[in-house]
């Protein structure tokens, strides 16, 4: 059972918790009892973004520091009668919600709210007195004079007014941006075989013959009539020299484009239809 004592947390950062463990919403207000000023009520934000408040009763929640457990699931506490939640509960708010969540209404009595500055809003006195939301009439006359209340009667729960409200899911669509991978660059050695032509030179060495003239007589004749002799001749050639060089060539960097695609996303909705069910004298009119 919540206690007094728990309230300021509550109001500070607490959260209910459905039946399963499973996060509602974040605390709302606090309402309390107007006779004993114990915590009867709890707000909890609920809907898109949490712009919705319900109510929930905490007869059988449990409390855990900033946690607060209640014994229904998310969707009966999302699913409870709308209330304003900056007003005072009557009785008759207060036995519709008992109704919604099965629990055992205890007699008519107002509540008051703690707000977010923990200070209570006391509730006015409410006496056992019998509300009638009809004056007394026979069944024929009602729907006949507006004057006198609402047009019909509810057959399913408490009076509420003259018309049925038709309420429908809304599907609302956004983005995250999530991540999706990573590209990096690495730099590794590969070996290419390169061939390339380089045009070399050598020497040859060929005989030339040459007759004796007068020109050349005197040189000729010169040695002896007949001697050994050897003459020799150096040759060269052009040998490939390979020398290698490492020299930059080209800078690689990395950057990032937005693409825009349209994606189709579909999800089933609900919403209320309402029929009416007419004599059919009326529906020949």
């Amino acid at each position: 059972m919540i206690t007094k004592e728990n309230i300021a947390t509550l109001m500070d950062d607490g959260v209910v918790l459905d039946e399963s463990g499973d996060k509602i919403g974040k605390v709302g207000q606090v309402y309390l009892d107007d006779n004993s000023g114990e915590p009867e009520w709890v707000t909890v934000n609920t809907g898109w973004f949490g712009t919705s408040e319900s109510f929930v009763p905490l007869q059988q929640a449990s409390v855990q520091g900033s946690e607060v457990r209640v014994p229904f699931s998310k969707d009966k506490v999302k699913d409870a009668p709308r209330l304003d939640a900056d007003e005072h509960i009557s009785p008759q708010q207060e036995q519709e919600l008992y109704r919604y969540y099965g629990v055992s209404y205890g007699g008519t009595r107002g509540h008051g709210n703690v707000d977010s500055d923990h200070e209570t809003t006391a509730g006015s006195p409410v006496h056992d007195d019998v509300i009638h939301p009809y004056p007394e009439t026979d069944d024929d006359d009602l729907g006949r004079d507006r004057s006198r209340g609402t047009v019909g009667h509810d057959t399913s729960g408490p009076e509420t007014d003259d018309a049925m409200t038709r309420s429908e899911e809304q599907l609302h669509v956004g983005t995250e941006k999530v991540d999706t991978g990573k590209a990096r660059l690495r730099k590794h050695v590969v070996t290419d075989h390169v061939t390339k032509t380089v045009p070399v030179q050598r020497e040859e060495v060929h005989v030339e013959r040459e007759p004796i003239t007068d020109a050349n007589r005197d040189q000729a004749t010169r040695g002896g009539d007949l001697t050994d002799e050897d003459h020799e001749v150096t040759l060269s050639e052009e040998r490939v020299v390979v020398d290698k060089e490492t020299v930059p060539v080209e800078r690689v960097r990395m950057d990032k484009d937005t693409v825009t695609e349209q994606q189709e996303v579909s999800e089933d909705v609900r919403k209320e239809e309402i029929e009416a069910d007419v004599p059919d004298s009326d529906r020949r009119r």
